[in-house]
């Protein structure tokens, strides 16, 4: 991978997304395999006068194999055990920068999903905390991964097409990224301030969704490269008793390493009342009984990254596709509105571009796919 590029990549991670500034203490956490791109971003923290704080490993594992050994042989009590010196890092640092780079995307999908429930259990403060000081603006964080033969793997391209794909996604191949993601961010900025203030979302798709519900009173947020990277959508969250319908997700929905494919959901005053897929199903309704939270929606979002075209298996990017939208169950976000707590936040999307609309209070503003006004993102 060429180190203009990677250059590249570190400054916007790092004097852009999380906006890093002199003596604020930075936390880099990603597997050996990123070594190139976090030498990159300690340089780049180092410039700003800043000081870095570096977690090579899995979570709290410091590899996938260790991960496998814990989900193995661990105790409940073990599985929910929330780590007091993560906690402390988290509560102390000014910002975040997360790096996925997996050996393997599917290491934990022999894994009971009980057992993954009660991680994500214990998994649950750091994330409360995280985005509790995100909302209060004590702390910026941002996610984004590295290119690795896994990732390639699962989005059925070789390592040099998915960091072509990659670094188109993060605009990275232009002269000046930050240019290009502060375009984005206008355009989004006029989309988000045309929603906030509007009560009725309504989603139809050629696949049979249908579903309606109350964003009244809720905060569109502005994604643009300051929270995941790539980035590209706009997101609120729900009223919780309000969704009802039909949503069935368009391509298969990856969590914990879990492929679940054909997932159909039905709402009702927001509760999920039904439930199956063609593959994965008991997965599906493990998640969907992990607590209190996570029958309901904590988020709704529409896709704006009209560079990203091609699904991947991967969240990160498939969420951003330009034309759809997305859905997450379970844990909302603070500075939406939405309440609804959960270990869970598994996002799943709907592909508009093959039929499709969004209608806010009544007005049709995407159709197949395409914003109705021009000076909305598009491609």
């Amino acid at each position: 991978m060429p180190d203009s590029l990677l250059t590249k990549f570190a400054d916007v991670l790092v004097n852009y997304s999380v906006d890093t500034k002199k003596d604020h203490l930075v936390r880099v956490s990603a597997p050996t395999l990123a070594t190139p791109l976090v030498e990159q971003i300690v340089r780049q923290i180092l410039k700003a006068g800043a000081h870095p704080l570096v977690r090579f490993g899995y979570q709290q594992f410091g590899s996938e194999h260790i991960q496998d050994i814990f989900f193995e042989q661990a105790s409940d009590e073990q599985l929910k055990f929330v780590d007091p010196i993560g906690m402390f890092e988290i509560e102390k640092i000014d910002r975040y920068i997360g790096i996925g780079a997996d050996e393997n995307c599917r290491h934990t999908s022999s894994v009971d999903p009980k057992r993954l429930a009660a991680a994500s259990i214990g998994r649950k403060p750091f994330l409360e905390t995280l985005l509790g000081r995100a909302a209060k603006k004590e702390l910026n964080w941002v996610y984004t991964q590295y290119p690795t033969d896994a990732f390639a793997q699962g989005a059925e391209m070789s390592l040099h097409q998915y960091e072509d794909f990659l670094f188109r996604a993060c605009k990275l191949q232009a002269d000046n990224p930050v240019a290009e993601w502060k375009k984005l961010s206008e355009s989004q900025h006029r989309l988000v301030d045309f929603l906030n203030g509007k009560s009725d979302y309504h989603v139809v798709a050629a696949n049979g969704t249908d579903v309606r519900m109350s964003v009244q009173n809720k905060t569109w947020i502005n994604c643009d490269g300051k929270a995941n990277f790539p980035d590209g959508e706009v997101f609120t969250g729900p009223e919780i008793t309000s969704v009802n319908g039909q949503i069935n997700f368009s391509f298969p929905a990856v969590h914990h390493g879990r492929e679940v494919t054909d997932v159909k959901l039905t709402f009702k005053d927001g509760k999920v009342v039904a439930a199956s897929a063609s593959k994965g199903e008991d997965f599906l309704l493990t998640t969907l009984d992990t607590d209190a939270g996570s029958r309901f929606l904590g988020e709704c979002a529409i896709g704006t990254n009209f560079d990203i075209q091609q699904y991947t298996r991967n969240t990160l990017f498939d969420e951003k596709i330009g034309g759809t939208v997305h859905f997450a169950l379970g844990k909302g976000y603070p500075e939406t509105g939405n309440t609804n707590e959960s270990a869970v936040h598994w996002d799943m999307v709907v592909d508009l571009r093959q039929g499709g609309f969004i209608e806010i209070d009544g007005e049709k503003i995407n159709v197949d796919g395409k914003f109705i006004k021009s000076d909305w993102p598009r491609k």
